[in-house]
């Protein structure tokens, strides 16, 4: 028996629920939970249906993106996964689509602007969307790349990973994550539900104002902040 089975077992539901929330076409997208205190990470192998996938095969690897145990390929964005455990210490899952219209959003090289109060309840800021990766480096170690690219983003638009848990990589699609496979989720399908959102809200209104900022920190606050009362 795995002693990783647990893990797997974490990131295998995880991945179903991709696909349960109708957030993944066929094959296309994953969800890792890491292990931190044995510095591994469970991922979905590549190109595996849902319909067939099981728990046993899970991928663990190690942050060098080499694998540790598992008779199946990891999924290709493995070192994407990799990097930004590496750099970004307190996250514990990390999730990746091809939802339509985060996807969207992405092509269109453009961040989602905090429109409403459904945005405002997760994040203050718009959800941002890094630029295009430079040829030199889709050249190189593409997947690799992509997670300096995601962490470029975050510096340049100067915000913290652990206050905006989502990014859309341009022309590519969107990474979430979060304090367990469960939170990436779970932030996958808010950012498509707020993609959509925002989609529809340019096309009954293209001038649609950006949410007062008296709205963004009452909703924010009121979930997250120190005097939070939603919820039980």
């Amino acid at each position: 028996m795995s002693i990783y089975k647990e893990l797997q077992r974490e990131c295998y539901e995880a991945n179903m629920q991709l696909d349960a929330l109708k957030l993944v076409v066929y094959t296309f997208g994953n969800v890792s939970a890491v292990d931190r205190e044995k510095g591994i990470f469970a991922i979905k192998p590549s190109g595996v249906p849902y319909e067939i996938l099981k728990p046993e095969d899970i991928v663990i690897v190690d942050y060098d993106a080499n694998v540790v145990e598992g008779k199946l390929r990891p999924s290709s964005d493995t070192k994407t996964h990799a990097y930004l455990y590496q750099n970004w210490e307190s996250i514990g899952g990390i999730s990746h689509t091809h939802a339509i219209y985060s996807v969207a959003w992405a092509q269109a090289q453009l961040d989602i602007p905090i429109f409403g109060t459904t945005h405002a309840d997760h994040l203050t800021a718009d959800i941002p969307c890094a630029p295009p990766m430079h040829d030199d480096l889709i050249e190189g170690n593409y997947e690799y790349n992509t997670g300096i690219q995601i962490l470029d983003c975050f510096k340049e638009k100067k915000l913290s990973y652990e206050e905006v848990e989502m990014v859309l990589v341009g022309n590519h699609g969107p990474f979430t994550w979060g304090k367990n496979a469960d939170k990436a989720v779970y932030n996958s399908k808010v950012l498509e539900t707020v993609a959509e959102m925002a989609y529809l809200t340019r096309q009954i209104n293209p001038n649609a104002a950006r949410l007062k900022d008296s709205l963004i920190k009452k909703h924010y606050e009121r979930k997250h902040g120190k005097n939070a009362y939603y919820g039980q």
